[in-house]
């Protein structure tokens, strides 16, 4: 039944599960994932104590789970409470649903609601039924890490900041664990342990024993270091390739890579009332869109969202019900509400967002679209007309949008008639909760003005002018409803979020519909008809509904170098009059001469043309802002970095070969010519001139200095490990208990060697087994030894295929090897090394 591995398995899908948190506001979520595990651990037991194959291991551990799930989420409407019925299934099935849908509409951190609960315990247990049946089940530890890591990969897609390394580091210890169990049960399957002799003495002929000689404690420092390398390299190797991957580091390889303008770099989206204030905080300048208009005015914004529900603390938009009939290849956009033709002209736009955008499912459009032109599955809301996907982006893409831009003149909006029923119970509607001083505050801000446009002007100059408020994104976004009140009656600093948001509840106190806008101001024109957007120019503003032009903008949050830098006012909003006579029945708006110096109305503000939003001029902003956005230069970095790293075991292969030989043959000029022409066929030099081993000779007259001549044992043994090296590398198989004569042999008639590839085989071999057991010297030289190698090489390379050789060359395995071998060999001295230190200290106090 491996209990204990089960055990371990549940513990680590459970402690790979908590780099889930980002994505919930409680951690409520967590109890029902570990009921989930328990549910499928259980099940698992059960499999193997029936002795079942792994599918039914696979299925058990589903059907436990889902009986887990029906008990906790549907035991009302399940048989005797435990066993599912077509009614509980359902009962599940909607809760999904619900979970999804609600999944979608909110931002991370989502609240836990009971559908999206049960999605996180379902995804949590299916996690568990992997990982059982890969580790305890089939026995692959290794491979379990894969569905652990799974887990991981959701916070990393849907959050900008990721998982913490806290969180990471307990997945990472559950899954060590896990390789650990399954480590200790293999090895223990091979019966009892055989201690080393590493680290105990044997005793003396006659001495008693000592009391833990009997005992069967296995030697683990080896398996132990091992361990520790492993762990020690994988941790390089999740540190340095991320690192040098164009695109993850924006800043480059470890912040080298200078203020991330030039390069590749992540934008994020705002999402409603949630990163809004991280784009606006953002100091790298981050281009997010170009575009281009043929509007001869200055273009107005970008939306992406209208948020149209106030819940007492916040902004949302109502659910969106998708369909596919809501596709824009299936439909027309439907007319925008209340806005005529006539008050309307029509605007064309191309806009070009950049690839390092992440997650825009909703494209930002000049409202009121008419038509966009986009690839992929792409659907408007009718009532809102926002323009989202459920499985697309708009990172890299580039689409047309044809707009109707209202152009309503302040006659137009003073006259304007009753709303229609639909859109004053929808857009007009406050929770019971709204504070009686926001409700006073709004009719004392309005009080004498005689139409719902004067009433909106006066509410704008009141926020920009005669209010006392000021611009500051320092202030903390707004969770309460009492943030609100501090907000309007107390500090009266904040950002376009509080701006937009207290304006429009306002309007909505005094019955003018409203809603709350989120996008993108119009930018910087960097050139004539083509305009920058910036994540700096993230914006939220209020849009109010007239009938006859339907949804306007007004601009309450201050702009310019003391608000936001790219907010426009528009003009309608600004008027020299407006509805404030005393009497209230004027048709016409008349003047209006009240401000808070008892000056004239300020001109209408439109955004600065060529210029940038730190007041540059244009030409050298749009450096890198031109429509492409691509750069290849870390693309070919990243590539020539690959390169490399594939290059450096074939680098390494060649330079060990080099090594071998390089103390063995002497380079042209160290030795001269005439004296290896005397030494004669079949010697090398000094072979046979008398001189003992290792003396150093004296000059001869008429001959050059030479160096002393090598070690025959020497060459040979060069020989002989360079063909292993290239036996391996060409995947032929070698014994290291034969002799050199039984693998001449042996490779003999396994290559069917001619008559040189023969020879050259017997020469190493021969030259081996001397060195290895006669005091004999070899006669072969070097030179002849490493000619004899190259044929062998050659012989090998023949009798595979080209895949073989392909790999003998750029991945030889006999490099690897050594690696592992030359790490060894340095654990083992760093462990001696340690342990001396340790024993220091007590060899001081013994002197």
């Amino acid at each position: 039944m491996r209990i204990r591995m089960t055990v371990m398995a549940g513990l680590a899908t459970l402690a790979g599960s908590i780099g889930l948190y980002p994505l919930f506001e409680s951690g409520s979520w967590f109890g029902t994932g570990l009921g989930a595990v328990l549910a499928v651990g259980a099940a698992g037991v059960l499999a193997r104590r029936l002795r079942l194959p792994a599918a039914a291991n696979l299925l058990l551990g589903v059907t436990g789970l889902l009986l887990y799930l029906n008990l906790v989420y549907a035991s009302g409407e399940a048989w005797l409470g435990v066993v599912p019925s077509p009614e509980s299934v359902e009962r599940l099935g909607q809760l999904a649903g619900d979970g999804w849908r609600a999944a979608n509409r909110y931002a991370a951190p989502v609240p836990v609601l009971p559908g999206i609960e049960l999605l996180a315990a379902a995804g949590i247990g299916l996690v568990a039924v992997l990982v059982d049946l890969l580790a305890v089940r089939l026995r692959r530890a290794a491979p379990a890490g894969l569905p652990l890591l799974a887990m991981y990969s959701v916070p990393a897609a849907v959050r900008e900041d990721g998982v913490s390394w806290l969180a990471f580091g307990a997945g990472a210890l559950g899954f060590l664990a896990l390789l650990m169990a399954d480590a200790r049960e293999q090895v223990g399957g091979w019966g009892r342990t055989v201690s080393s002799f590493r680290q105990r003495d044997v005793p003396l002929a006659g001495a008693a024993p000592r009391p833990d000689e009997g005992s069967a404690l296995p030697d683990a420092a080896a398996l132990a270091a091992s361990g520790r390398r492993i762990a020690a390299g994988a941790v390089a190797i999740a540190v340095l390739v991320p690192a040098a991957v164009p695109g993850l580091q924006p800043r480059g390889m470890f912040g080298l890579g200078g203020d991330g303008r030039g390069g590749t770099q992540t934008v994020t989206t705002p999402d409603p009332l949630v990163s809004l204030k991280r784009e606006l905080t953002r100091m790298d300048e981050s281009v997010v869109l170009t575009y281009r208009t043929n509007d001869p005015e200055a273009p107005d914004y970008l939306r992406l969202y209208a948020l149209d529900k106030f819940e007492g603390d916040r902004w949302t938009y109502t659910q969106l019900d998708s369909h596919p009939r809501d596709r824009l290849d299936e439909r027309e956009i439907p007319p925008p509400p209340g806005l005529s033709v006539a008050s309307s002209r029509e605007v064309t736009t191309r806009v070009q967002v950049r690839p390092e955008v992440r997650d825009m499912s909703f494209l930002p459009v000049p409202y009121a679209p008419s038509d966009v032109t986009i690839s992929g599955d792409w659907r408007v809301d009718a009532r809102s007309l926002m323009i989202y996907s459920l499985r697309d982006s708009a990172d890299g893409r580039a689409y047309t949008v044809r707009s109707r831009r209202a152009e309503p003149t302040i006659g137009q909006l003073a006259a304007a008639g009753n709303h229609p029923p639909d859109i004053v119970a929808r857009y007009t509607a406050v929770p019971k909760n709204v504070p009686q001083e926001v409700r006073r505050l709004a009719e004392q801000v309005t009080a004498g003005s005689a139409t719902a446009l004067s009433q909106a002007v006066r509410l704008q100059r009141w926020f920009t002018l005669s209010g006392g408020f000021s611009y500051d994104l320092d202030a903390p976004a707004p969770k309460h409803g009492s943030d609100l009140v501090d907000f309007l009656l107390h500090s009266k600093r904040g950002y376009c979020e509080q701006f937009a948001a207290s304006m429009a509840l306002m309007a909505r106190l005094l019955g003018i519909p409203s809603r709350v806008a989120m996008g993108y101001t119009a930018g910087s024109e960097v050139r004539p008809g083509q305009w920058v957007v910036r994540s700096r120019d993230a914006h939220a503003w209020p849009e109010l509904y007239f009938e006859g032009t339907g949804w306007v903008r007004f601009e309450p949050t201050p702009s310019g170098a003391a608000g936001q830098g790219t907010a426009a006012t528009p003009e309608y909003s600004l008027p020299a009059s407006t509805g404030g006579g005393s009497d209230g029945g004027e048709s016409t708006p008349a003047p209006e001469t009240s401000s808070p110096a008892g000056g004239q109305a300020p001109a209408p503000q439109a955004p600065a043309r060529g210029r940038n939003d730190t007041g540059e001029t244009g030409g050298a902003a749009a450096q890198d802002d031109e429509d492409g956005g691509f750069s290849a230069a870390p693309w070919l970095a990243g590539g020539v970095l690959v390169l490399l790293l594939l290059a450096v075991p074939m680098v390494l292969r060649a330079f060990t070969r080099r090594r071998r030989w390089a103390a063995l043959i002497s380079p042209p000029g160290r030795a001269s010519r005439p004296s290896r022409a005397r030494a004669g066929p079949g010697s090398w030099p000094g072979a046979r001139s008398g001189r003992r081993p290792g003396s150093r000779p004296g000059p001869a007259a008429g001959t050059a200095l030479r160096e002393p001549p090598p070690d025959p044992a020497g060459a040979a043994h060069a020989a002989w490990r360079e063909m292993r090296a290239d036996a391996l590398d060409h995947g032929l198989e070698w014994r290291a208990s034969d002799s050199p004569r039984a693998t001449a042999r042996r490779l003999g008639e396994l290559l069917e060697l001619d008559e040189a590839g023969a020879q050259a085989l017997a020469r190493i071999a021969r030259a081996e087994e001397l060195a290895r057991y006669s005091l004999a010297r070899s006669p072969e030289p070097p030179e002849r030894l490493r000619a004899d190698v190259r044929t062998v090489r050659d012989a090998f390379a023949a009798s595979v295929g080209r895949g073989a050789r392909w790999r003998a060359r750029l991945l030889p395995p006999s490099t690897l090897a050594q690696t592992r071998t030359t790490l060894h060999s340095a654990g083992n001295r760093a462990l001696d090394a340690r342990a001396r230190l340790y024993e220091l200290p007590a060899r001081l106090r013994r002197r």
